[in-house]
């Protein structure tokens, strides 16, 4: 199966390595910056270009993972072809292509990917959707062959699931730069936080969130909560203190 691959980030990057890996041609890739673009095919041995207009129009597999505000533009912009148009956003519907191709849908993997870091590919889950039923089903096989974890999904669902992400991946890797920020103010190595971070997350390998959660808010020990906002002289800091540790103590007497 030939794929090209429109974005040159962090999903892309790690996508496209995984696809060629498992046996997939890599074709092109597409980035709006050279280096980006240059630097991902020749990890790849692939071609590459800058320009919309010069994207191949023969492959099986066209993936879209670039920003949510240029993915309209960028779909515009590609000429039509009888390959299957996907994106990979988590909050976009599918319907972005309607008008521009005649075959689309949604492959989402969800996980957060950087650059220079590699995942294990097989316990990604990743959520499929199409415009028509015999590409979904070929959008599965083609995720089968990635990961153990595939299943159909439709937007709606998936807006959900990323919002649910972002909690629990972007709002939680913020905290620990808040964390590490206090302990470096004080001369403390942030490492030092890495058992109790690894701890906490597989902890509800085997418990639910509810029921491995401690610490003094699930009481609301006002005597160590007050002693800490104390503490906090930056404003932002300490209203998110005292905000999550009301929605702490609120989901604990549920």
């Amino acid at each position: 199966m030939r794929v090209i691959c429109i974005g040159a980030g962090n999903v892309t990057t790690r996508l496209s390595l995984e696809m060629q890996r498992v046996g997939f041609e890599v074709l092109q890739i597409y980035s709006q910056t050279e280096s980006s673009a240059s630097a991902l095919a020749a990890q790849l041995g692939c071609d590459w270009t800058v320009s919309m207009d010069q994207v191949r129009d023969d492959a099986d597999l066209y993936i879209f993972s670039v920003k949510d505000q240029v993915l309209p533009a960028l779909v515009s912009q590609l000429k039509p072809n009888e390959g299957l148009w996907v994106h990979t956003a988590g909050s976009m519907s599918m319907e972005l292509f309607k008008g521009h191709a005649r075959r689309y849908g949604v492959f989402y993997p969800l996980q957060t990917f950087s650059k220079g870091r590699e995942v294990s590919f097989r316990e990604i889950p990743f959520f499929i959707e199409a415009a028509c039923p015999e590409d979904a089903q070929w959008l599965l096989q083609v995720a089968s062959r990635l990961s153990s974890h595939a299943r159909l999904l439709s937007s709606e669902q998936r807006k959900h699931l990323h919002l649910a992400a972002v909690f629990a991946c972007n709002f939680t890797n913020h905290i620990y730069v808040l964390a590490s920020k206090l302990l470096e103010e004080q001369g403390i190595p942030g490492n030092l936080l890495l058992p109790l971070i690894d701890e906490t997350a597989a902890k509800i390998h085997k418990l639910s969130p509810l029921e491995a959660q401690t610490g003094p808010a699930v009481r609301y020990d006002e005597n160590v909560i007050n002693k800490h906002l104390a503490m906090l002289t930056d404003p932002t800091m300490k209203e998110l203190y005292r905000l999550m540790s009301q929605s702490i103590h609120k989901e604990a007497m549920k």
